[in-house]
């Protein structure tokens, strides 16, 4: 019983930093990067998925794994059989082109946090003699949602006044706590997230005369919303028998099965609390004056609504090979800050996981999860009327860990390249490192008996 208080105190403590962690980038009022399209909607939207998932191209609606977590669909969780800590950090480089010239940026931060659990030991039902098709699983995740950071120039010649200036910087971004729960019942299985998404964001825009500097005024939008917003989303998985695996083995290379799954969810509200201080002033004169100063405006806005297919081909400890499409319904995305004129958003991804032999004793490299994919998707934003597009390639390595009590964990590392917003003013090729702890450990819930 000591071991499992250190063990709730060690996870309290580290959920507390990521809390503060994340609370202390939302307020943050420095940009972190330099991403000029997170001037609209609410900013670059984040990948939701895991390291292990992101090195198969993203795939999430028919995956899951005993020892891996899926928070995307929570029908995977009623699949689990251990306790799993997942936790990742990103690297990216970005390479910024508008055709004539380019601008590099590093940039980095901890993706994710998340725990999830069988409610029914594994462990309990196989001492018990009890019948495993039933299958109860929970979890919780705290990620970023949306980043918003830039930080640009543009210039404009008026034949009264010469060349005007305007500086462009935003700063901020969202993020999400969700808690959800999945059952499983033989090969079906459901499950709902419900949580919380909140955030702050800063829209800075200043506009000066350069030509009449010491005679013109310089003038400064600056506009802050606070958001928030009720989460859910729901989903389901199947899976089809190809191949059965022998009976009364429970360590089989040979099962194959299809899974197909689902999960969406519809709009919902979004509420804002937007901050404006409006001003134009002369430094040479010492003269300022307020345009617009408005406080704790609330108003109210829309999320979008999300449906997402998947079919995974599931040969049992050894391969994996999904499909994926995904939409999106941004076009009835509502920020009444801004006209946010967004389209709907749509997503294609092919994956493959591989596995040598996952019960070699005398080779480690046989053991290793080797993962790719391929992605494509279409951006909500458009530019010029023509919608942002991005593709990306992506590998992965799951290096298994063994515990004490000989329980697996892995060590997942993905690598990512991509381009976005190709046939647009500005194109950013990028690529990143996304490295990933999964944690398990299968003691939690276990039934200690004495005799």
């Amino acid at each position: 019983m000591f071991e499992n208080r250190k063990r709730v105190v060690l996870l309290a403590a580290i959920c507390a930093l990521a809390f503060v962690s994340l609370s202390a980038q939302t307020a943050d009022t420095e940009p972190k990067g330099n991403s000029p399209y997170s001037r609209f909607g609410l900013g670059d939207l984040v990948n939701p998925l895991f390291a292990a998932q992101t090195a198969m191209g993203g795939l999430s609606a028919a995956y899951n794994d005993p020892f891996h977590l899926n928070m995307a669909n929570p029908a995977a969780l009623g699949h689990l059989m251990a306790t799993d800590l997942e936790t990742g950090f990103f690297a990216k480089y970005s390479s910024i082109s508008d055709g004539n010239s380019s601008a590099s940026l590093w940039s980095g931060n901890l993706n994710y946090f998340a725990l999830g659990m069988p409610i029914m030991n594994p462990i309990n039902r196989a001492l018990e003699k009890k019948s495993d098709k039933i299958g109860l699983g929970m979890g919780f995740v705290l990620q970023p949602y949306s980043n918003v950071g830039y930080n640009l120039v543009t210039t404009q010649q008026y034949p009264e006044i010469g060349e005007a200036a305007t500086n462009f910087k935003g700063s901020g971004g969202t993020y999400r706590l969700m808690w959800g729960n999945g059952f499983r019942y033989g090969r079906f299985s459901a499950g709902v997230n419900i949580g919380y998404l909140f955030g702050k964001i800063s829209y800075d825009r200043t506009v000066q005369f350069n030509d009449v500097a010491n005679q013109s005024y310089l003038t400064r939008y600056l506009d802050e919303q606070s958001v928030s917003g009720f989460l859910w989303n729901a989903g389901a998985q199947l899976s089809v028998p190809l191949v059965k695996k022998p009976e009364g083995v429970t360590r089989s290379t040979k099962e194959k099965n299809l899974i197909l799954g689902v999960y969406g969810n519809s709009s919902t509200g979004l509420n804002t609390n937007n901050s404006s201080f409006h001003t134009r002033y002369n430094l040479t004169y010492n003269d300022r004056d307020t345009i617009l100063l408005e406080t704790d405006s609330i108003r109210k806005g829309t999320l979008p609504g999300e449906v997402v297919f998947g079919i995974t081909y599931d040969h049992s400890n050894k391969l994996k090979l999904g499909f994926e499409y995904a939409l999106t319904a941004w076009s009835a995305y509502v920020n009444p800050l801004q006209s946010a004129g967004l389209s709907n958003a749509r997503r294609i991804s092919v994956g493959i996981e591989y596995v040598p032999d996952m019960f070699s004793y005398n080779n480690y490299l046989q053991r290793i999860r080797y993962r790719g994919g391929f992605t494509h998707r279409t951006d909500p934003r458009s530019v010029d009327g023509k919608q942002l597009t991005e593709y990306g390639v992506s590998l992965g390595l799951g290096f298994p860990v063994i515990l004490p009590r000989q329980q697996t964990s892995f060590i997942n590392l993905t690598l990512e390249g991509g381009r976005f917003g190709a046939g647009s003013p500005l194109r950013e090729t990028y690529a990143r490192m996304t490295l990933g702890f999964t944690l398990n450990d299968n003691s939690w819930f276990f039934k200690r008996k004495f005799n």
